[in-house]
């Protein structure tokens, strides 16, 4: 054979390789299922543009698929274990560190297992710090809107904790914190950069000053669970958000599965120094000596997997993706503005929240679910990560479109939280959702027609007209095959005849 022959010969052999089933039936259905749902995954916050083709290749081609790597032990030493990537998870630590105004001649940190794991250490090493600093049990202090996991972990811990109410964007209340702090024993505050529904931002400086203004407190120890939202910031305009000389805070995870599209869950924590030199030393001499952190065993392909990235794009790379993210987000939220869908965006955030679609929907884009009556009650998020693109959005916002225009000829109909109905032999011609209410195009004889929009709105007509939403006092919708009823709060009661 020539060059030319035996090179497609290779490659067809290779591409058949690479194609096989695995000779497991149950595990090859899912792959064309996990294929569909990564194209219109909308509502968690994975990137799905991960770009890891190239250290797949290298991985395999290399042999290290048969070497075991762990990464027990410190990072930060200067004795890393031959059999572990250490050294360059060293300098992934090295990497970041700056872009929260760490210096790096008083920084630690390492790669964690996930967000949990680096909310973890913080709380671990913020009670450790204080307890030396005070001789204190600390009160830890977080949002309700903040993720579960820090209050998790708190019960995990046994600490003493104080849920912080939150205002309706979902920030932590200044007056709030004022309110429940306990000023005999240490603060430790976990701020949320990025809450897990609404995608808030806890105004750290408006806190910190309520914390300024009791001096009497013994310590104060700040961490902040930046696992999203600490991907992107240092990459905008808005990077001092995330700074530590602007914030003042001592410790930040970041989560690497988010922004930065590593294919498993892991992350970042990082500190000072000088509360990594606070923490219970364990002397382990079978590893590198010193160990204060949690993890003994920890895992020693992702911090590869981070350095690549690092190399392939840099901070340049980064920067375009999260002004590109931002971009999208408002995409996002002037098409929703554009067919009048209720929707609402923090500032810096790429989380667009908004009243809740049908299941479909749903389902479809993968949305993930919340409620809120000061919004309407029922509400969904999009997160807009780098595979949503403008494309996805028009699809998406089609799909929503379709389901606010409805004509029907009898019975009743339900659209999404949108509940029409009529009596006699009327028609219910049109059903459009605005931003400033709902109209009904309504023809028929019957005495009337009566809509409601969860339990806000309430239509009522004698004849063949259009009318636009008035506000009502509906307490409850029941639908029971073609009977809806609708129940006041004073109990009078209208069941269509």
């Amino acid at each position: 054979m020539n060059k030319l022959t035996s090179f497609l010969f290779a490659l067809i052999c290779a591409i058949t390789t690479w194609a096989q089933d695995s000779g497991y039936p149950e595990l090859d259905a899912m792959v064309p299922i996990w294929k569909n749902a990564q194209e219109t995954t909308f509502g968690y916050p994975a990137s799905q543009k991960s770009l890891l083709a190239k250290f797949y290749e290298w991985y395999l081609a290399s042999g290290m698929d048969v070497v075991n790597l762990n990464n027990a032990g410190d990072p930060m030493t200067d004795e890393p274990s031959t059999l572990s990537t250490q050294m360059f998870e060293r300098q992934v630590i090295e990497f970041f560190a700056p872009l929260y105004d760490f210096r790096l001649d008083d920084v630690w940190g390492l790669e964690t297992h996930s967000g949990t794991d680096g909310n973890n250490h913080g709380i671990y090493f913020g009670v450790n710090y204080l307890r030396n600093q005070t001789q204190l049990e600390p009160v830890l202090y977080v949002s309700d809107e903040a993720h579960y996991s820090n209050m998790r972990l708190a019960h995990l811990q046994n600490l003493d904790m104080r849920l912080v109410a939150s205002d309706s964007m979902g920030r932590m209340i200044p007056d709030s914190l004022e309110k429940v702090l306990v000023t005999s024993r240490p603060a430790l505050m976990v701020y949320a950069m990025g809450s897990t529904f609404k995608g808030a931002i806890d105004d750290q400086k408006a806190l910190n000053a309520v914390l300024d203004a009791h001096p009497e407190i013994p310590g104060v120890y700040r961490h902040v669970d930046a696992a999203l939202f600490g991907g992107y910031l240092p990459f905008t305009p808005y990077r001092a958000l995330v700074s530590r000389d602007s914030m003042h805070y001592e410790s930040i995870a970041v989560s690497g599965h988010k922004f930065f599209g590593i294919d498993s869950p892991c992350g970042l924590f990082i500190c000072t120094r000088e509360v990594y030199d606070k923490q219970v030393s364990y002397n382990v001499p079978y590893l590198n000596s010193n160990m204060r952190m949690i993890n003994c065993s920890r895992d020693a392909l992702d911090p590869l997997k981070f350095w690549w990235l690092i190399k392939y794009h840099g901070f340049n790379g980064w920067e375009y993706q999260a002004a590109q993210v931002l971009s999208q987000r408002d995409y996002l939220k002037h098409q929703l503005d554009s067919i009048g869908w209720p929707c609402w965006v923090n500032e810096y955030s790429n989380t667009v929240f908004f009243r809740r679609p049908s299941q479909h929907v749903i389902s479809k884009y993968t949305l993930a679910q919340g409620y809120d009556d000061r919004f309407g009650g029922d509400l969904a998020h999009v997160v807009v990560m780098q595979h949503v693109s403008k494309e996805k959005i028009d699809m998406f916002i089609n799909d929503l479109t379709e389901e606010q225009t409805v004509s029907v000829t009898w019975d009743s109909i339900f659209v999404d939280k949108v509940r029409a109905w009529r009596d006699g032999e009327g028609t219910i011609e049109n059903v459009n959702n605005t931003r400033d209410g709902i109209t009904v195009t309504y023809d028929g004889p019957g005495k009337y027609c009566g809509f409601a929009y969860g339990e806000i709105y309430f239509y009522k007509a004698d004849a063949k007209q259009t009318f636009t939403s008035t506000v009502g006092s509906i307490s409850r919708i029941e639908i029971s095959g073609v009977q809806v009823r609708t129940i006041y709060p004073d109990g009078w009661k209208w069941i269509p005849e």
